[in-house]
């Protein structure tokens, strides 16, 4: 039974794999049409119960169903040998999961789908999972070397109290908070660098942050001390203020992620490096 079901797994894998197009932007989609037919339903209307079922899942889950489910048509052969259309649907891989899952029970078919999809899902999830621990080695490695820039620019503009200096960016940016506050809410261990225990997110607007207090620094001059330091703290309050006009999560509500030492050895070990920046 188990090599029977492994066939049938084989056999539906490729069919959705031949199946499969692809929009310009490299985005994965199957017809329903398509779809049906993999999934051996004989009636269009059928197929359209499973449909409807599948997109009120979707609703449900919280996703818009028209990002998942596009109407579309397709013209077929009459047996005049004119053509003329019958209504289709683009579906995302989602979509096709949902499909499965609310599908007719009794059909090996969608046994063999359920299987499929919840394999290929998982797949999907530590494949996005890779990615995301790559992106935030990433970003962190440029924090690195942009704090240096910022460094080296906050000490041509005169600043002498540089561990002040750096916490009055964060100041600005978290709403008052220096960096052992942060850590203390977060729950981060004090000997911890707080860009080392930053997700993909937060490193992203701290990175902006670093980015635009250097330039303002540098187009500034030789301020001195103090007023290097409120130029830092003004550009956090402004990186803040660009968060909220677009509706992003604030710094200081985003959790503390793993150490980036454990992401680097899960990378190491898949033998995985990230893009080094420029």
């Amino acid at each position: 039974m188990d090599e029977l079901q492994n066939q049938a797994t084989a056999r539906l894998t490729d069919q959705m794999e031949a199946a499969k197009a692809l929009t310009s932007r490299g985005i994965e989609y199957w017809t329903a049409r398509e779809l049906m037919d993999i999934l051996a339903y004989d009636k269009w209307d059928n197929f359209l119960n499973a449909i409807d079922r599948a997109k009120t899942t979707c609703s449900l889950s919280g996703e818009q169903i028209k990002n998942h489910f596009a109407d579309t048509s397709k013209k077929v052969n009459t047996g005049s040998g004119a053509k003329r259309e019958i209504p289709d649907l683009y579906l995302t891989r989602y979509a096709c999961y949902l499909i499965a899952m609310n599908g007719d029970p009794t059909k090996i078919e969608i046994s063999t789908a359920q299987t499929y999809f919840a394999v290929e899902t998982r797949k999907q999830e530590l494949q996005e999972k890779e990615n995301q621990g790559l992106t935030r080695l990433e970003l962190r490695n440029k924090a690195k070397d942009l704090n240096k820039q910022l460094g080296d620019a906050a000490k041509e503009s005169g600043v002498e109290r540089f561990g002040s200096f750096h916490n009055a960016g964060y100041k600005g940016l978290y709403k008052g908070r220096d960096v052992a506050r942060i850590k203390k809410e977060k729950n981060i261990p004090e000997k911890d660098n707080i860009l080392d225990r930053m997700g993909n997110s937060e490193l992203g607007i701290n990175i902006f942050r670093i980015t635009q207090a250097e330039e303002r620094l540098k187009t500034e001059g030789k301020v001195g001390d103090q007023i290097a330091h409120q130029i830092h703290y003004e550009v956090g309050q402004k990186t803040r203020k660009a968060v909220e006009d677009i509706g992003g999560t604030m710094p200081e509500d985003l959790p503390a992620e793993p150490h980036i030492k454990e992401i680097e050895k899960q990378m190491k070990v898949k033998g995985l490096q990230p893009t080094k920046s420029d």
